[in-house]
């Protein structure tokens, strides 16, 4: 069973940095080069919103306006993990940040539809809390 396990999370003041990690285990090489991996954010009393998106094949992104030119999503091939770089961070940043996987193709992953459909994405990892005071 493929398991994603986010790690990196903290408080932080506004305009402080933090980069999260997204490791994936129980994937081959074969199955894991297909995914789109994502990450969500979810604050109290407020939806889950999709953050940024990167296919694993290619390493293509795909960024929810409201974090872009702060964020930035990238991976590492040789030991699956996917990493969300936090700069200029806002206290509306706060939440509790996921990563999730889907099996896509290149196309869908960097679409906004797939970004605003979390109930697509098979695989879910714990979360962590990013806090960012003012």
């Amino acid at each position: 069973q493929v398991q994603l396990v986010e790690s990196g999370g903290g408080s932080v003041q506004a305009g402080g940095s933090l980069r999260l990690s997204c490791a994936a285990s129980a994937y081959t090489y074969s199955t894991y080069s297909m995914y789109c991996i994502a990450w969500f954010r979810q604050a109290q009393v407020k939806e889950r919103e999709g953050v940024a998106t990167i296919y694993t094949r290619s390493g293509s992104t795909y960024y929810a306006d409201s974090v872009k030119g702060r964020f930035t999503i990238s991976q590492d091939s040789a030991v699956n993990t996917v990493y969300l770089q936090m700069d200029s961070l806002k206290p509306e940043d706060t939440a509790m940040y996921y990563c999730a996987a889907v099996p896509s193709t290149q196309s869908a992953c960097a679409s906004a539809w797939l970004l605003q459909t979390a109930q697509r994405f098979s695989v879910w990892g714990q979360g962590t809390q990013v806090t960012v005071s003012s």
